[in-house]
């Protein structure tokens, strides 16, 4: 059965330089005075293996700059460092409020458990990171370790003049 109108399907296909769909070529079928169903075509294309080309992805996909930065990941998850070493990790994250993005910007101190600083914007940009660093009670020099997830946000040079 699934032979019978393969060569119309075939034909509205080259026809189309290959573009057609399920959808189409049913419509064109239509106009022929033949009713077939769209998964009947979807069979009879998928034995032939006919593609369209608007099914093809067609995107690339681009890796950031910031992930791409020479600065060595010194902490390798060892998030358990006792009590002596004074070290920050920061993450964003978002929050909807009334309808509206929010970001998160929070700073843990991995000596204690503790929040060392955070901030609250509807931007995720580097000054909602300044915000939240301005929070913590030692000076920034006294810790040794700031970690973050390198997004864009911790690529700026504001926050490599303060905290590197």
């Amino acid at each position: 059965m699934v032979a019978h109108y393969a060569d119309n399907i075939l034909t509205i296909f080259k026809r189309s330089y290959q573009s057609y769909g399920t959808r189409r070529i049913r419509f064109a079928l239509q106009q022929a005075g033949i009713s077939v169903s769209r998964r009947y075509i979807a069979r009879v294309m998928k034995s032939l293996s006919l593609v369209s080309k608007y099914t093809i992805k067609r995107y690339r996909g681009y890796q950031t700059a910031s992930n791409s930065s020479v600065t060595a990941n010194h902490l390798q998850r060892q998030f358990n460092v006792g009590t002596k070493q004074q070290i920050i990790v920061a993450d964003l994250t978002y929050i909807r409020v009334n309808h509206c993005w929010n970001y998160l910007c929070v700073l843990l101190n991995l000596s204690n458990r503790q929040i060392a600083g955070y901030s609250v914007g509807q931007h995720k940009t580097a000054d909602l990171v300044m915000s939240a660093l301005s929070q913590i009670k030692q000076p920034l020099s006294s810790l040794h370790l700031f970690h973050s997830d390198r997004g864009k946000e911790f690529d700026k040079q504001l926050l490599g003049k303060q905290v590197y």
